[in-house]
């Protein structure tokens, strides 16, 4: 049975993972914020498990089993994000750090139940898909608000990322999900955005909120 510990390694693996097939160890210190030391003596319990095949000096790459027990640990995290927003009313900004508690619950009944209430959801509060029971995942290919050309509108279904900072920006901009967005203009010096929200409210966007947004046409 794997510990907490172990469990957030291989959700760290798995994170990395989207991003690259070449994780090293380097990335997975800085991912996990522990030493170098610290990472290789997991990655050797890891390995022992059969979850990571490493050899020195060459990326660490989950296994088939290893990447089952990850996307299971992300399949709860994220379908408690949504019953805490979708059934106890939390908001989108609150839930994370009290899904990182329940994510440890070792009984598949209870998340199973927990699907079953919700209906089954594709995907989580800020649109990152849920895997399912066989660690299979809805690919997502949307594109950000800032790769989107300016008159052309576009719906939010996703976010980048979801820091606590972000959540509460588009909270205070009463931005979310599901909502319509266009770019009137685009700003030369630092790319911050004109947009139009909901057809309605102008407002201007930086960059790096633009890039946070994804969208589909």
């Amino acid at each position: 049975m794997a510990t907490i510990t172990i469990e957030n390694y291989l959700k760290a693996l798995y994170t990395l993972n989207q991003v690259s097939s070449e994780i090293s160890l380097t990335d997975l210190s800085k991912e996990m914020n522990v030493s170098a030391p610290t990472v290789n003596n997991m990655i050797k319990k890891l390995q022992d498990k059969g979850w990571v095949a490493y050899q020195k000096y060459k990326p660490i790459k989950l296994t088939t089993d290893g990447a089952l027990q990850a996307a299971t640990i992300i399949r709860k995290h994220r379908l408690t994000e949504m019953f805490l927003v979708k059934i106890m009313g939390f908001g989108w900004e609150e839930v994370h750090d009290i899904a990182e508690q329940i994510e440890h619950i070792k009984s598949d009944d209870f998340f199973d139940r927990m699907d079953e209430l919700l209906g089954f959801p594709k995907t989580d509060p800020h649109g990152s898909p849920i895997p399912d029971k066989n660690g299979k995942i809805l690919e997502q290919h949307y594109k950000t608000l800032a790769q989107i050309e300016p008159n052309i509108k576009v719906t939010i279904v996703a976010l980048k990322n979801s820091s606590f900072e972000l959540l509460d920006y588009l909270n205070n901009k009463k931005i979310k999900l599901g909502d319509t967005i266009q770019i009137l203009s685009i700003e030369p010096f630092d790319k911050s955005c004109s947009i139009l929200l909901e057809e309605t409210v102008r407002m201007t966007m930086t960059q790096q909120v633009c890039s946070s947004l994804l969208v589909v046409q």
